[in-house]
């Protein structure tokens, strides 16, 4: 099975990829990323070179690399993953949202069709619905969305199913949770938090904290994305929770103990725009159709994030100091 996967040199993408590569032997895979500041090709070192990995530098937003690629690759199943995703950055720079998450899953659409694609996986977001103040969404919840981040990844999933009721595409939408785990790029909550911790610095929680989201490790998302691409039914959505739902303070708590850190170190700063309250995915159709379940626990990963970030100092503090944006800026986009 040849698979092409976008924005494989991000965090979800470059995981995905070392999982597939690593567990499975009956797939050759095309990572096509446009290495934008959050796409580190450090992050695929032990899979080049790979007999089944080829990467191809381009923007899904292109359509004549887009369809370059299809024609060279042929591929029967695509993963899209890349996307912008930091909803602080959406507030600032929508156009960029709107290019990527929309027309650039439009471009793939088009290509994969053209090209007779046999499933399209869409990874998206549960920001998608809104905010809940209880209950649970589901599949058939309306969207909502808050930010420009989440209106950009809500059109493309319209997109997808419309494909799939205008042209019977073989579309599959996933809506997740929230993901950590190794390789995050350090603007998100957990690894913002931990390498500031690990820098001594503060930590800026926003408001009083008390907003509600659920977390999944980035293995047991790569572990419910392989049971949909193998038996998940094209047209159909799925959701991805884990059940796992704290307070952004609680995190933090939680941060702090693991770090031997005190309250001291958190800083409250003021809300965002449009910040939702709370977040509660029911999977309950990805568990009993599909036979996924997690697998780690919150502390669990946190623990095992929390060493990643200890051992890999050299990784993130490239980042953070600008000396990985400088370098990419100048190989990839100079």
């Amino acid at each position: 099975m040849k698979v092409l996967l976008t924005g494989g040199a991000g965090f979800m993408g470059s995981n995905m990829v070392r999982y597939l590569l690593n567990k499975r032997q009956d797939i050759e895979l095309v990572n096509v990323d446009k290495l934008t500041y959050a796409g580190n090709l450090d992050n695929l070192k032990d899979v080049t070179g790979h007999p089944h990995y080829s990467f191809v530098k381009a923007d899904i937003a292109d359509r004549e690399a887009m369809e370059r690629v299809f024609k060279k690759f042929h591929p029967d199943v695509v993963i899209n993953y890349a996307a912008e995703t930091h909803v602080d950055r959406s507030i600032s720079r929508p156009f960029d949202f709107a290019m990527t998450d929309v027309i650039g899953t439009l471009t793939l659409l088009e290509s994969s069709r053209a090209s007779g694609v046999t499933k399209f996986v869409q990874i998206s977001t549960d920001e998608v619905y809104g905010s809940i103040e209880d209950g649970e969404w589901n599949e058939s919840t309306p969207f909502d969305p808050s930010s420009p981040y989440s209106a950009s990844k809500a059109s493309g999933d319209h997109l997808v199913h419309a494909y799939w009721k205008t042209y019977g595409f073989p579309g599959i939408v996933t809506h997740s949770c929230n993901f950590f785990g190794p390789y995050q790029y350090p603007e998100k909550l957990i690894p913002l938090f931990i390498t500031n911790l690990l820098e001594k610095k503060k930590i800026p929680v926003y408001g009083d904290g008390a907003q509600v989201r659920e977390w999944i490790f980035v293995s047991d998302h790569c572990a419910a994305i392989e049971s949909i691409l193998d038996r998940g039914v094209a047209g159909e959505s799925y959701n991805i929770g884990t059940g796992n739902r704290i307070t952004n303070l609680e995190l933090t708590k939680k941060l702090l103990a693991t770090l031997d850190a005190t309250d001291d170190s958190i800083e409250y700063v003021k809300d965002r725009p449009g910040h939702d309250r709370r977040y509660a995915l029911d999977a309950t159709k990805l568990k009993s159709t599909l036979g996924w379940k997690p697998i780690v626990s919150i502390d669990d990963g946190l623990r095992s994030t929390v060493q990643w970030y200890r051992d890999h100092e050299a990784w993130w503090h490239k980042i953070k100091s600008g000396e990985y944006l400088a370098y990419y800026k100048e190989q990839y986009h100079g």
